[in-house]
């Protein structure tokens, strides 16, 4: 209902009818929106600096587990040449024990070499095998938390 004076307010003239998207925007309310807009890109721009921290943090993480991957599988090729070097020298140590010309000490010194390093090539090769599970780890091969899975499941 409109109409210009108080008279010909309940008049069947005075009524009117519009169609169409209305907008209404409330002035006094305009410091609130605009400080509700600030705080959503303020939010927004802490989501993505989250982001970016968490995408840093990750290729620091895989790229950690390549280093030490490659550099342990240096290292356990380096131990292989060791232990072989180290049976060779057993085998003559033995070899000149048997006629004589050495000490049965040189043996046993020998032998304790070799024992070493194989002990060093296998924790060199348990060594690999973590940092490769770490590598895919840090890729994202697929690890699943046990409490997680059993909670969703029921």
């Amino acid at each position: 209902m409109q109409s210009v004076n108080a008279g010909t307010f309940l008049r069947y003239a005075s009524r009117y009818w519009s169609a169409g998207p209305s907008v209404q925007w409330q002035i006094f309310e305009a410091g609130s929106l605009v400080a509700n807009v600030h705080v959503q890109n303020a939010r927004q721009e802490e989501a993505l600096n989250v982001y970016q921290q968490t995408v840093l943090v990750a290729l620091k993480d895989t790229e950690n587990a390549l280093t030490a991957y490659a550099k342990e599988q240096v290292r356990r090729d380096s131990l292989t040449e060791s232990v072989d070097a180290d049976r060779r020298a057993l085998d003559i140590a033995q070899e000149l024990y048997k006629n004589g010309l050495v000490d049965f000490l040189r043996v046993l010194n020998s032998e304790t070499s070799l024992y070493v390093a194989q002990d060093a090539l296998v924790q060199s090769d348990q060594t690999v095998s973590l940092n490769l599970v770490q590598l895919y780890k840090a890729l994202g091969g697929g690890w699943t938390n046990k409490i997680e899975t059993t909670a969703s499941a029921h």
